[in-house]
């Protein structure tokens, strides 16, 4: 960042953060540093001669535009009369406008207002010629403080971004009435709760007593299933706050936050946190937020955009079930509620909690390189509070009489009849419109490119074509069993309430999906067809749960599938009685498959380990690290020669970006309609991500700078690299 003459304004390295969590050197991005130009130095003054603030009459302003060659600070004059509410951290409106292609950057009388952060007070500024003045400030309220500038800072560098767009995303829209509203007066730190349900974990008890402590602990969570997850959450915030510090928890929704928020209601009481999500509204949302920033209230459960709410003095930082897609921000530059909160532990030297029911690899990795501690239970505990698994493979379903005409196999109808008897039964369909890869006919293993380890894909006349570099494959084999026959996986769900209904004429039919969702159901015997991620509780449990059709979401061109579909399993799972009440799961899905197997064992951190090292092995992330660039061929071809990228780094592709069907929302990186765009994949090892970041940042900034017009979208850390 630098200012007109070129002065550096930020001293960050835009280092990586993720597993390797960040170097002390990153603490220097809240505290600036400024090289001064030898240029004769001006007092200045304003263009009408107004009179100036006496002391530190420049102000540094951040404005609020989001394009990466003006991500860089600019100085205003500070009139008199604004000199007491122009301090840092405030909203201004400033002059800043464009002339002939020209930008005038507040230098000169004119140009249209915009919004902006003043950042800082000087005593004069770099700039030799006349300041134009602050045109506005908005409110005396301080909404950026020094930490949350840094953080946004490190999230900006990290992603390629610029850090209007991440202050956009951290700081909510302005509500004058909620800044007229006081905010209640801060209660005194509570006393350590009991340790509760977190004795069944061979280190829960030490790990609470280390948050009351005042300590730092960092640990991967496995969560048993059950309920008692929120309630072990509200009593890590409980023990944080009682030794005098604040604490943050970032969950996938707003069941998930209710959930967690009535946790803290019943053992902390009323008034000790604040619950941020997109459902309160804006008014009530701002003024939660600002009880925040005001100290007034040192604890807060949220939806992604929680993940940079300005808690003070922050102890902990934890995310519930990372791996869920809520938590990856569609906004630019699209962070990771995971990411951020792992820069916010680093920077503020604070607690890091990531617990769930399953484990990412990416979870995985921060345990494998150190950075964090596994908080399990033993494996008693594990099959005390888990249901029985039982599997179903397609074979069995070609032989199987009942379900060539149902779609249901026998042993299936066995669990359901045999779980309407005690109560509800929970039947898990997974969303239409899965897009089929391929997979080796005989042993069901993925197929991939030789190159790359890609995902391979049948083109157009049956020819087999990389999904990452595009290289055509003609004499593919399975690597596993030596395979020659491909197979196309099964696509979407078939089974329907309707279907269910039929099939159990006398039994409720509920359904919980994407239009109608339900929070709970009751104990009662019903059937409750739910997409996954929509699952409602049930009172007491499920007494069974029908995992269906899980070659669709084995069969995802993704390289998460495996690891998503067991996520989604175990969390289905998790709201089944454990084996000792009868509580039992019956999957749809070839037995002998990694995340099947997982699942039959409850072993998700298992699977997670062994997809890290599959991973390793091939360069795939977060091992490595990737970065996506979408546009028109000729515009992604001169893009990337123009990047300076870093010498290790490994360009795949560019190939063909599927267009959006009719009537579908336009995904995040793909091309408008009518429109024929390309996307390259950049990979790079471990210790180069941050260079890959700042060379994409660079030329993307270069580009914008001369007008480029053809779109190039870049995206860090893409969630679906096939």
């Amino acid at each position: 960042m630098s200012s007109e003459n070129g002065a550096p304004r930020d001293g960050g390295d835009g280092t990586d953060g993720g597993a390797e969590g960040a170097p002390p050197e990153q603490l220097a991005l809240i505290r600036e540093t400024v090289r001064r130009a030898d240029v004769p130095r001006a007092k200045p003054r304003t263009w009408r001669g107004a009179a100036l603030a006496k002391d530190l009459p420049v102000a540094r302003v951040l404005v609020d535009k989001g394009v990466l060659h003006l991500d860089r600070y600019f100085d205003y004059a500070v009139p008199e009369e604004m000199d007491a509410d122009a301090q840092p951290g405030v909203r201004v409106r400033v002059r800043f406008g464009a002339g002939r292609g020209r930008v005038r950057e507040g230098r000169r009388e004119g140009g249209g207002l915009i919004d902006g952060y003043l950042v800082e007070r000087r005593a004069e500024s770099d700039y030799a010629g006349p300041l134009a003045a602050l045109a506005q400030v908005v409110s005396p309220e301080p909404v950026l403080s020094e930490e949350l500038l840094g953080l946004a800072r490190a999230v900006a560098d990290r992603y390629a971004g610029s850090l209007a767009d991440v202050l956009q995303l951290a700081v909510p829209p302005r509500s004058a009435r909620a800044e007229r509203r006081p905010s209640p007066e801060p209660l005194p730190a509570p006393s350590a709760p009991g340790a509760g349900s977190w004795t069944r974990y061979e280190h829960g008890g030490a790990f609470l007593d280390a948050l009351a402590a005042g300590g730092a602990p960092r640990a991967v969570w496995s969560a048993l299933p059950g309920p008692q997850w929120s309630d072990e959450l509200a009593r890590a915030v409980a023990a944080t706050l009682a030794s005098g510090r604040g604490a943050l928890v970032v969950v996938p929704d707003g069941r998930a936050a209710a959930r967690v928020d009535a946790a803290l209601t019943a053992l902390l009481g009323e008034g000790r946190h604040a619950l941020l999500t997109a459902d309160a509204g804006p008014e009530k949302r701002y003024a939660q937020w600002l009880a925040v920033r005001r100290g007034a209230v040192r604890a807060v459960v949220g939806t992604r955009a929680a993940m940079f709410a300005p808690v003070r003095d922050l102890g902990l930082v934890a995310i519930w079930d990372d791996g869920d897609d809520s938590h990856s921000e569609q906004h630019a530059p699209q962070p990771h509620a995971r990411d951020v909160l792992l820069l916010r532990a680093a920077l503020d030297r604070c607690a890091f909690l990531l617990g769930g029911w399953s484990c990412t690899v990416e979870a995985a990795q921060l345990v494998e390189s150190g950075w964090a501690r596994p908080l399990v239970a033993g494996r008693e505990e594990v099959r005390r509070a888990a249901p029985l698994v039982r599997t179903v493979g397609d074979e069995d379903l070609a032989r199987d009489e009942a379900a060539r005409a149902a779609r249901l196999p026998t042993l299936a109808w066995q669990a359901v009849r045999e779980g309407l008897r005690h109560g509800p039964v929970l039947v898990q369909v997974p969303r239409r419109g899965y897009v089929p890869r391929m997979a080796c006919d005989r042993c069901r293993a993925p197929a991939r490119c030789r190159h790359c380890a890609g995902p391979l894909e049948a083109r157009d006349a049956g020819a087999l074509t990389c999904g990452w570099c595009g290289r055509e494959e003609a004499a593919w084999h399975c690597p596993e069993c030596g395979g020659f026959r491909l197979r196309a996986q099964v696509v979407g769900a078939r089974r329907t309430a309707e279907e269910l209904g039929r099939a159990f004429p006398a039994v409720p039919v509920r359904t919980s999906g994407r239009e109608h969702v339900l929070d709970t159901v009751p104990g009662t015997p019903a059937l409750v067809v739910s997409t996954p991620g929509a699952e409602p509780v049930a009172e007491g449990g499920y007494a069974a749960a029908l995992l269906l059709d899980g070659w669709a979401m084995l069969g995802r061109p993704d390289l998460r599938a495996g690891e998503d579909a067991l996520r989604r399993w175990i969390a289905a799972g998790a709201l089944v009685r454990p084996q000792g009440e009868h509580g039992t799961v019956v999957v749809v899905a070839e037995p002998t498959l990694r995340p099947v197997q997982a699942l039959v064992r409850w072993d998700p951190v298992g699977h997670a380990v062994r997809e890290l090292a599959e991973r390793a092995e091939l360069g795939f992330p977060p091992v490595s690290r990737m970065a996506a660039v979408s546009g028109t061929g000729e515009a992604v071809a001169e893009f990337l020669g123009a990047a300076q990228l870093p010498q290790d780094a490994e360009v795949l592709g560019p190939v063909p970006v599927p267009p959006t069907l009719p009537g579908r929302p336009r995904r995040p990186g793909a091309p408008p309609p009518g429109e024929h765009w390309e996307r390259a994949l950049v990979r790079v090892p471990p210790g180069s991500g941050s260079a890959l970041a700042a060379a994409l940042k660079t030329a993307q900034a270069a580009r914008m700078a001369r007008g480029a017009g053809e779109a190039v979208r870049v995206r860090i850390d893409p969630p679906d690299i096939g």
